[in-house]
């Protein structure tokens, strides 16, 4: 028993150890290709290589990189949350762990309904992903969801989700939508349903990025107020910022931690019900009612 208990808190300190191992790399190298620079910066995410393709060149960015660190972060963190969960329970992190999960299926399941409730780990991985990649500034990294590039994707990805469930009623049913409630609002209808991937990628890259450059703006702005306040004083003191100190960490406690944290929960939110409110379930029974007589009257026939 002595023995399990000593190797069960060997692999909790390595999955500690790798989940932390990613966001120390993404420091090591900002450290080592950004090198230190005086004054205010606002630029976007540092190119690392670019990559050679017969159409286009794909470069390998801060942000792309950040955002596969983060992935591998949340990957260990999860490992390690549930390593050692049982039935009869006892754990405090599997407490927590629980009460994650049901409160994701409690969200997903009030927002999108019963037939949607295999989207908690989908939407749970988003705001995960989307929280941890914001949070990144806390350590003086460039965060992901800053770059409309990242958050475009996701955006993709999303509207493919929503046309899959829209499709489920059927390529007639899809196509009548964009004709409702008139047909005079078809040109209105199409553009709405190419414009869901922008609003949502453009709402949480543009909020995110407005509080880097914001919080950036204040700082350099305090810094300059304390250099005219303090800077006739001799030595270390008239050089001492000292209206930095404890304004932009009340800054980050809203653009870094709340702003981030509330722009995921956003994203999720609307994750669900574009997709749940464009899934025609009138149709899609009356679909699968047909097909379902339709086989039954083939194997009658056969």
């Amino acid at each position: 028993m002595k023995d399990k208990s000593i190797g069960f808190r060997i692999a909790d300190a390595a999955l500690i150890i790798l989940s932390v191992i990613p966001i120390a790399a993404a420091i090591a190298l900002r450290i080592l290709t950004n090198p230190a620079a005086e004054g205010i910066q606002i630029a976007g995410a540092h190119i690392f290589f670019t990559v050679k393709m017969p159409l286009q060149d794909m470069p390998i960015t801060e942000s792309q990189v950040n955002s596969w660190l983060v992935v591998i972060a949340l990957f260990f963190f999860c490992l390690y949350m549930t390593h050692g969960i049982s039935e009869k329970g006892g754990l405090r992190r599997q407490m927590i762990a629980e009460w994650i999960v049901e409160q994701t299926d409690s969200l997903v399941q009030k927002n999108m309904g019963q037939y949607f409730k295999a989207f908690s780990p989908f939407v749970g991985g988003i705001i995960a992903l989307s929280v941890c990649s914001s949070l990144l500034t806390l350590f003086g990294l460039y965060p992901p969801t800053s770059d409309l590039n990242v958050i475009a994707g996701w955006a993709i990805l999303v509207f493919v989700l929503i046309t899959h469930y829209k499709l489920k009623g059927g390529l007639l049913c899809y196509l009548k939508g964009f004709t409702e409630p008139i047909p005079v609002f078809t040109p209105f209808n199409i553009i709405s349903e190419f414009a869901t991937p922008v609003s949502m990628s453009f709402r949480h890259y543009g909020n995110v990025l407005s509080g880097s450059v914001i919080s950036a703006l204040v700082a350099a702005g305090l810094t300059s107020v304390s250099s005219v306040v303090l800077g006739w004083l001799p030595g270390v003191i008239g050089n001492f910022p000292l209206f930095r100190v404890g304004i932009p960490a009340v800054l980050s406690l809203y653009f870094d931690i709340f702003s981030g944290c509330l722009q995921a929960f956003i994203f999720a939110m609307l994750t669900m019900l574009y997709v749940s409110g464009g899934f025609p379930v009138e149709e899609w029974q009356k679909r699968m009612k047909r097909k379902k007589d339709k086989k039954q009257k083939n194997i009658k026939s056969a």
